[in-house]
């Protein structure tokens, strides 16, 4: 069998990028299912042309798991789908709705959603546009990204440098003068982004090692928002200082080949059981020199010759299944994935159950709510409200956007699981209970029922409630009492 370490021996590698180019590329192997392709031979192929048996390590399975991709996709899709997807605070009303409508304008969910994904193998890049005074966002991988840190504040970005290798056929498709002697060369295609522009370099041929790269300045362009309008975000605590860890380690990536390979071979095996090998034992006398298979031909053998099929049973085939899911099942938690089952729930479970069950991925999901929540988009928010103050910022249909405030800027999050009306019920009569105690005010009672109640801007909705008229039979409003003084 092979390993993740043992795999990645077989990919191109080139001893001019870094190692964690290397790491990176692999890892996207992984998320994108590729990580076999670097392998010549199908698992159907036992032989090569020369007659020499094929180890299984030098095959392709023929049939796959995607445990790393399944939790990728489970604790993205927690974090930035449509229902999970944070609503902007904001102490300026206006901000928070020009926000909460660029939001939408731009697409941002699925920008998010594409930087989670992709940052899973340690870490990802957004970059903020502003064109024809739009705004708009991008996602970059990070593995020919080289960051540089401020000296005195080393969480703000100063400069980050995008360096890799071309072919002089891509160049010139790009509209450079490339000649065509060149366009089957490699050539450093390197950019720059600082605090004032985004600087482009005349691309050179990589055998120039000492020639300094001149810039381009047709194509350099000055933005001048006084910072690096990136976002560079680190997946998960740890790692170092330009990646954090990936959403799934190498452990699980080892045990997902295990089963990918036991799979394929478990499909070989049946393969065999339908289609059994005949054994004859000398000597052995047919009707022609060739035997010929089947229950209309007999084959007729002497007193010493014998003849047989040799066949596999299904419990081989039994045995492997098990042993895959006992492997998705370690896999899983490695990596803090769903391990619940569907064919167990008999009815419908409650938020709340809900999240006892899927316990482990919320755990997994709510650290990347700090780098990709409260780190990358508030980040992105707050770029956008510096930008209002540079450009005259305009929406999709041309309308001039108010100048935006940053004060209080802030994020609210939605509930894991949505609440069944059981809970519903349960949580209208817990805060009526409580604002009828004077314990929470009814903007706070609003808020917490907002995500159930698809309530996108509470101020405006206790606008509306102040202007409809007062349901029959309401209560009268609670008294505040004073509290005594204590010298009294």
């Amino acid at each position: 069998m092979s390993d993740f370490k043992n795999l990645r021996s077989t990919y191109p590698k080139d001893s001019d990028y870094p190692e964690r180019t290397h790491l990176l590329l692999a890892l996207t192997r992984v998320l994108d299912g590729s990580l076999y392709d670097a392998l010549e031979y199908p698992f159907s192929t036992e032989k090569n042309g020369a007659g020499e048996y094929i180890p299984l390590a030098q095959r392709r399975p023929s049939a796959r798991n995607k445990f790393c991709r399944t939790v990728v996709n489970d604790s993205v899709s927690l974090l930035f789908s449509e229902g999970h997807f944070p609503a902007v605070e904001c102490k300026d009303e206006t901000t928070r709705d020009t926000l909460a409508k660029l939001a939408k304008e731009t697409g941002l969910n699925r920008v998010m959603i594409d930087a989670a994904t992709r940052g899973a193998v340690g870490s990802v890049v957004i970059m903020l546009r502003v064109m024809a005074n739009r705004v708009f966002f991008d996602v970059m991988p990070t593995a020919y990204l080289t960051p540089d840190w401020e000296l005195q504040a080393p969480d703000t970005l100063k400069a980050v440098t995008e360096r890799r290798k071309v072919k002089g056929a891509v160049l010139k498709g790009m509209g450079y003068p490339i000649a065509d002697a060149d366009v089957s060369l490699d050539f450093w295609f390197q950019r720059q982004w600082d605090s004032l522009a985004e600087i482009w370099f005349v691309p050179q041929r990589t055998d120039d090692k000492e020639k300094v790269p001149a810039i381009d300045v047709e194509r350099s362009t000055s933005h001048n928002l006084g910072f690096v309008p990136m976002v560079w975000v680190k997946n998960l605590p740890g790692g170092d200082a330009i990646d954090g860890e990936p959403t799934f380690p190498g452990e699980a990536v080892d045990t997902q080949i295990e089963a990918d390979y036991l799979l394929s071979q478990g499909g070989r095996g049946l393969k065999y059981s339908a289609d059994p090998t005949l054994h004859l034992k000398e000597p052995a006398f047919g009707s022609n020199a060739q035997v010929v298979r089947g229950a209309a031909n007999a084959i007729i053998t002497s007193a010493d010759g014998d003849a047989k099929l040799l066949e596999i049973n299904g419990t081989a085939a039994a045995a492997v299944l098990d042993w895959v899911k006992g492997l998705r099942e370690i896999a899983l938690e490695s990596m803090g994935g769903n391990r619940s089952n569907a064919d167990k729930l008999s009815a419908a479970q409650s938020g709340r159950a809900m999240e006892l069950m899927n316990q482990s991925l919320i755990w997994l999901a709510d650290k990347l709510r700090i780098s990709y929540g409260e780190g990358a988009l508030l980040a992105l928010l707050n770029m956008v409200v510096a930008a209002s103050t540079k450009f005259d910022l305009v929406d999709k249909k041309g309308k001039k956007l108010p100048k935006l405030s940053d004060e209080d800027l802030s994020l609210r999050w939605p509930q894991w699981y949505a609440p069944t009306f059981a809970d519903k019920q349960t949580q209208a009569t817990t805060l009526d209970v409580l604002r009828q105690s004077g314990l929470i005010s009814r903007e706070t009672a609003v808020k917490s029922l907002a995500p159930s109640y698809d309530i996108a801007d509470p101020q405006n909705e206790l606008q509306l409630i102040d202007a409809d008229p007062p349901p029959p039979n309401l209560p009268p409003k609670p008294q505040q009492v004073p509290l005594a003084d204590s010298n009294d």
